[in-house]
């Protein structure tokens, strides 16, 4: 068996606990005129995106590391149409207790926890019971998720009744015509009145990125949806048929890191869909180091919106642990 991981590396993987406490965007005035001057060089972004999974490695004690830390960075999540109370109620308490006891005791990393639970508004109150005496956020999908075309004023209503319902944390989605017919005042003007709704809730903006049909579209609407009030921007719903891509978080993310630069305000980063591998979890986590820095790789500014990620990341830290691979029946996510 491995000994536990050592005191920098568990310092790496450490503040595991979900933490909303840096300062909020608060938005700005829309400046068309920088949004106007948003552009994106597709072919050097691909370019730069292929490379990234080669960029970086790191083995055994610091493999284990980032993977505890990418545990605590996981929105675990469940958006079924079946979704039961007791589904939902399992799920958090996997998130409570995200690695079998015996492999955290191992590591050295006993109290990690999942970064959020995630779930359809009418499973809002049951995660929140299922969570209490723990620091972990419940995060409701709203505004007519996933296709985001419902009455306007329903969607406003179905915020503040999650908001009323306990989650700490709504993911909106945007109307994607707003971003293809350019009309940004009208994305703006939504963006920042889902952000009133959700009061002191956190508010992550979904762009579907997948439908927005460029990555010069994707980078006008992340700054357009920060400049509203985003605290988070997130790449898709999952529903689509192309969600979280490594170009596409590149271009998110930099926009991010250009909001930063201007306004002083940080906004996090939330990739969605399609991130099932452990070594995929590793390779966005050090995109998000070296774009943004390590504030980024804390569960206030950095969320991965996943289901099945978390039983592969167990699996590895188990090989890690006993030098061997199991089955994933041994890890079940509830």
């Amino acid at each position: 068996m491995q000994t536990d991981l050592s005191r920098s590396e568990t310092a790496t993987a450490t503040a595991n606990l979900p933490q909303l406490s840096h300062v909020r965007n608060p938005g700005m005035p829309l400046d068309l005129d920088w949004v106007a001057a948003v552009q994106a060089n597709t072919s050097a972004i691909e370019r730069r995106a292929a490379t990234l999974p080669g960029r970086r490695s790191v083995k055994k004690a610091h493999q284990a590391a980032w993977l505890c830390k990418a545990v605590s960075v996981i929105d675990l999540t469940t958006l079924s149409g079946d979704d039961t109370p007791g589904r939902v109620r399992r799920l958090c308490a996997k998130a409570r207790q995200p690695v079998r006891a015996d492999l955290l005791e191992a590591l050295g990393m006993e109290g990690l926890t999942t970064g959020a639970v995630c779930v359809y508004h009418e499973m809002v109150e049951t995660a929140v019971r299922a969570l209490e005496g723990t620091a972990i956020p419940v995060a409701a999908v709203s505004t007519g998720f996933p296709a985001g075309l419902s009455p306007f004023h329903l969607r406003i209503a179905e915020i503040g009744e999650s908001v009323a319902a306990g989650a700490r944390e709504i993911d909106i989605v945007i109307s994607r015509r707003h971003v293809l017919t350019g009309n940004w005042q009208a994305l703006y003007d939504e963006m920042a009145e889902m952000r009133a709704a959700c009061g002191e809730a956190h508010v992550k903006a979904i762009l579907a990125t997948g439908e927005l049909g460029s990555l010069r579209n994707v980078a006008r609407a992340s700054l357009i949806c920060m400049m509203a009030g985003a605290d988070f921007i997130k790449t898709s719903t999952g529903k689509e048929s192309v969600n979280a891509t490594l170009p596409v978080s590149l271009t998110m993310i930099r926009a991010i890191r250009d909001y930063q630069t201007r306004t002083g305000i940080k906004v996090g980063y939330k990739p969605a869909g399609g991130i099932s591998k452990a070594k995929d979890a590793l390779v966005y986590l050090a995109l998000m180091r070296d774009e943004l820095g390590l504030p980024w790789v804390q569960p206030d500014l950095f969320r991965f919106g996943a289901s099945s990620l978390l039983g592969d990341i167990e699996r590895q830290l188990e090989h890690y642990v006993t030098g061997a691979y199991s089955a994933s029946n041994r890890h079940p996510m509830g």
